[in-house]
Order: C-alpha cells, then sequence, then structure tokens
C-alpha cells in the first residue's frame, strides 16, 4: 500500500477549496494579500450559486436561509434578491431581513425559545410561523391573542453530525402531539412539524429516522382531529471542511424518496432552513500571523491575528478548518499548532496544521469555508476588533 503523507493531504485539499473559492482569478489573490486582517471575505457569486443548487435539488421546497448563521446584511441582501425565505431568532435579525423589503410571509423562527418582546415584534410586522418545543412557549404566543402558526420541534437522532443540536431543544412524539392539541385549545393554529438532524450532517439515516418520526406525530394528530400542513426538515447540509462532504444532490434525493414513500409530496406544504450549507463555502479569513513560537519538546506555534473569541469559535466544538498560504505553495511543510490573538490559554485553533517551512511574522494565511459561524460569533476581547466582512462578486 503506497505510503500517504498527511501534510500533503491536508494541504492539497486546502489548495483545492482556495482554488475553487477564488476561480484562480488573480484580483482575488492581490486582494487577500493586501486587505487590511483580519477580514471574511465573501463571494457573492458562490451564495448565489449554493442557493440556486439547493432550489433545483430540493425541488417544491421553500427554502429559509437560517441568519444566525452569518447576519452581514450584504449575505441578506444577496438572498433577498434571488427570492429566499428567512428563518429569525432575534428582532435585530428580522429587522434586518425587513430592510430589504422582505414580506412577512417569506420568514418563520425556528427558535424554540423565544422572548416575549421578539414574539410581540414578529406578530405587529406580520411573521406568525413559530416552532415551539413547550407548552410554556404556547402560553407565551398565545397571551398576544392572535391566530399565529405553530409548529413543533421533534427530538431526532443527531449522530455523525459535527455539531449536534439534539440535547438542548425538541420533544418524542407524543409529548409533540399534546403540544399541538393545547396549541389548538388556546386559539392558536397547529401548522407542522420541524426536526433538525444536527448541523454539519453526514450520516443519512438521520433523515430517515427524522422523518419516519414526523410522519408518526402527522398520524397520531390526525387521530385526535388536528390536521397538519406543513413539514419543515431543517438544515444539516454539510460544507467541506476538511474533507469531501454529502453533496446537496445526494441528500436531496434520499430525502424526497423518503417524503414521497412517508407523506407522498402533493399536498405537503415542505420546507427547509439551510445555514452553513449556504454560506460556509463562499467566506474565507483573511489573518496575518502575529507571532511564533517553538515549545513542548519541540512544537512549533505560530499565532493569528483571528481566534476562538474573534471568528473561530465553532473550533472549540470541534469543527476544523484548512489553512492555506496561495504564495507559498512549493516549500516543504510540517505542522504547526495555531494559536488565536488573546491572552487565553484556551485560544487554539489548531493543531497539527500543515503549513510551510520558514513561516514568519506578516505572512497571509488564509482560513476555509468560513462563511458560517465566524463573524457571528466574534468579540471584541482583550480589545482586538472582531473581523470585518467584505463582499465580493
Amino acid at each position: 500500500m503506497p505510503f500517504v503523507n498527511p501534510l500533503r493531504v491536508q494541504w492539497h485539499f486546502a489548495k483545492k477549496l482556495y482554488s475553487e473559492w477564488s476561480d484562480d482569478n488573480p484580483n482575488l489573490l492581490k486582494l487577500v494579500k493586501e486587505v487590511k486582517t483580519p477580514t471574511l471575505v465573501m463571494r457573492k457569486s458562490k451564495l448565489q450559486k449554493k442557493f440556486n443548487e439547493v432550489k433545483r435539488d430540493f425541488h417544491g421546497f421553500n427554502v429559509y436561509y437560517a441568519v444566525k448563521a452569518n447576519d452581514d446584511e450584504e449575505v441578506i441582501k444577496t438572498f433577498a434578491e434571488l427570492g429566499a425565505g428567512f428563518e429569525v431568532a432575534s428582532t435585530s435579525e428580522l429587522q434586518k431581513v425587513f430592510k430589504f423589503g422582505v414580506s412577512p410571509e417569506r420568514v418563520i423562527s425556528s427558535n424554540p425559545v423565544k422572548p416575549l418582546e421578539f414574539i410581540d415584534f414578529c406578530l405587529t410586522g406580520g411573521v406568525d410561523r413559530f416552532a415551539v418545543d413547550s407548552f410554556s412557549e404556547i402560553d407565551k404566543i398565545s397571551r398576544f391573542r392572535k391566530r399565529a402558526r405553530i409548529y413543533v420541534r421533534l427530538a431526532v437522532p443527531n449522530v455523525g453530525s459535527d455539531w449536534p443540536l439534539s440535547r438542548k431543544f425538541g420533544v418524542d412524539t407524543d409529548t409533540a402531539v399534546e403540544i399541538l392539541e393545547y396549541a389548538n385549545s388556546k386559539g392558536l393554529i397547529p401548522y407542522g412539524i420541524t426536526f433538525h438532524v444536527g448541523s454539519q450532517c453526514n450520516n443519512l439515516q438521520n433523515w430517515f429516522i427524522a422523518i419516519k418520526r414526523a410522519k408518526e406525530v402527522w398520524e397520531k394528530a390526525l387521530s385526535k382531529g388536528i390536521k397538519l400542513q406543513m413539514l419543515n426538515i431543517g438544515g444539516g447540509i454539510p460544507a467541506r471542511y476538511t474533507r469531501e462532504s454529502l453533496s446537496v444532490k445526494e441528500i436531496a434525493d434520499y430525502v424526497k424518496g423518503l417524503l414521497n414513500k412517508y407523506f407522498g409530496m402533493k399536498t405537503l406544504e415542505l420546507q427547509m432552513e439551510p445555514g452553513r450549507g449556504l454560506v460556509a463555502e463562499a467566506g474565507i479569513l483573511v489573518t496575518s500571523v502575529v507571532g511564533k513560537a517553538e515549545r513542548f519538546k519541540g512544537e512549533k506555534w505560530i499565532y493569528i491575528d483571528g481566534g476562538v473569541f474573534h471568528g473561530l469559535a465553532e473550533t472549540l466544538g470541534g469543527i476544523r478548518y484548512s489553512f492555506y498560504l496561495p504564495d507559498r505553495e512549493e516549500r516543504e511543510l510540517e505542522f504547526f499548532t495555531v494559536g488565536g490573538i488573546s491572552c487565553d490559554s484556551m485560544d487554539i485553533v489548531g493543531q497539527k496544521i500543515a503549513l510551510p517551512k520558514g513561516i514568519d511574522v506578516g505572512d497571509r494565511i488564509l482560513i476555509l469555508t468560513a462563511g458560517a459561524y465566524t463573524t457571528v460569533y466574534a468579540s471584541s476581547f482583550n480589545g482586538f476588533p472582531p473581523p470585518r466582512v467584505v463582499m465580493v462578486l
């Protein structure tokens, strides 16, 4: 069996991601070498391409972009121009969406726990579709005495998802039916079912189990005289970080096959709310090396002006990024530990990262697939500013 050099494998995948992101455009290379760091550079054309891919492969679905993934106004504007719907979790997110003329019928809120002020703001603005997973949430929404549409969130397996979401939210099938009955008794409209297979999901079995459970709730609700209209399959479409992942088409074909088997798709309103899957690969985080050191039995370190508190918080939960220097690809590679700019010892964003020997202070390091859950998590910890966002075609 031939020897596989892990340094080269890692580096070549990063090179592939950069080449696809940049389309080998020399003007973009010039930009990433000159822009002030740290900066998240988003490509509008990549956002457009991915949205159109999702709409094509998930034909028949209403696509609601999950604003939490990247709430930059240029990102929202791009999707608004494409006719996307939006999933919002807060007053701030909804205000940004409304700024671009999006109608209330293109907006849903799938955060199962919402402040009263946000519920009021939604209903006043005409947004009346809410996810819930508790009786308390029904009580809150019913206070406003408006015929809001309610969809219940099921707990489903998140096995094989890089960012599981199953512990904090979701209920079992029997409780889901009870919540829908309670909503009906409080003058609200039992509207549908939602679930989330976990962010960055590469396990098709999760969708299989989730759709089977949704069908169970659907039938139990019908037996209680409640006729539901809508099924929302959440997000979960993976992006490529350090390896290939399931494609949109693979997931779409599998999911549509299940829906045909268990539901039939003629009268069912279908929704999905991708976030990471729409925006991650459209962005790269441009950083600069601000320090270097050798520690702990020769372990080589570099420090960048990004970090856990400045755009790379998901590394704390196990997300691994690809790192690349576009003008240093011919040099010999070695492994580095990459630390962030803050003085906090937990600010480590990568270990065993393949980078060129001789990397030095001032060099640019590009962090690929950084369009999702980066700037939205960033802070000004230690007085260092969060990354700015630049949108290019």
